[in-house]
């Protein structure tokens, strides 16, 4: 799944057509009954942005695009009129580039769920008060590596970003909010936004597992986190601390 850091490198590509009048397909037949072409036809595009792990579109009059990548979504910048292969979701056609999504599971014209979402961890300085006040508030049992990734605590954490945080951290996954301090999360909180703002690429322990530790030589470990089963992977040595049953 796309992180944060991608999604705004994403946004970067396609400022290309901020200011633009655009041309909007959408090829695909699932794409066509969400009705985007007709309300965004011929409107001028004004702003493009990430936002956690959205993007967001910005029309002249006030529609918002909204799209979320999931695990097999991307977005392709090419010079206007180029060969369109198959049926993309959607086409942003402006004078000299196009904007072209494929395996778009979420598009939608709406802002609301953004509400919900936390501090977003890509924003220079990050809010780390409003951050660790969203920890707080969250059931103190749940484990530190599950909560990185709920969007509505912080926005734009993926499972490679959990993963390299917690080590750069010395912090273990399966440690209980309730264990850690409020120093502990703002540094963890800090480690994700510098390794996903400076554009490293080197993984540590993320699909790293049975390998050796960088820093002690130790097997990384992973093991299966969380209601929905994202995979964690962390140092036993580095991160020593509460593991989970099975681990």
């Amino acid at each position: 799944m796309p992180e944060g850091d991608a999604l705004h490198r994403a946004a970067a590509r396609l400022k290309v057509l901020e200011g633009e009048v655009l041309s909007v397909e959408t090829p695909h037949p699932r794409a066509q009954v969400l009705g985007l072409a007709e309300r965004l036809d011929g409107r001028r595009l004004e702003r493009v942005e990430a936002i956690g792990k959205n993007l967001l579109f910005t029309f002249e009059g006030g529609p918002v695009l909204r799209s979320h990548l999931r695990m097999s979504g991307r977005w392709f910048v090419q010079p206007a009129g180029s060969r369109i292969l198959g049926k993309p979701w959607l086409v942003l056609r402006g004078g000299k580039w196009e904007a072209v999504q494929r395996n778009g599971p979420v598009l939608e014209l709406t802002g609301r769920k953004l509400a919900r979402l936390g501090p977003d961890i890509m924003v220079d300085p990050p809010d780390l008060d409003g951050m660790v006040e969203r920890f707080r508030r969250e059931d103190q049992g749940r484990e530190l590596g599950d909560a990185l990734l709920h969007q509505r605590l912080v926005a734009g954490i993926g499972n490679k970003w959990k993963a390299e945080a917690l080590f750069h951290s010395s912090a273990s996954p399966w440690l209980r909010l309730g264990e850690a301090s409020d120093e502990d999360l703002r540094r963890i909180l800090v480690a994700a936004h510098e390794l996903m703002t400076s554009g490293r690429r080197e993984r540590f322990v993320y699909r790293r597992a049975g390998r050796p530790c960088p820093r002690c030589a130790t097997p990384i470990r992973s093991y299966p986190q969380g209601d929905a089963a994202r995979m964690a992977y962390w140092c036993p040595v580095c991160q020593a601390g509460t593991e989970a049953a099975g681990a």
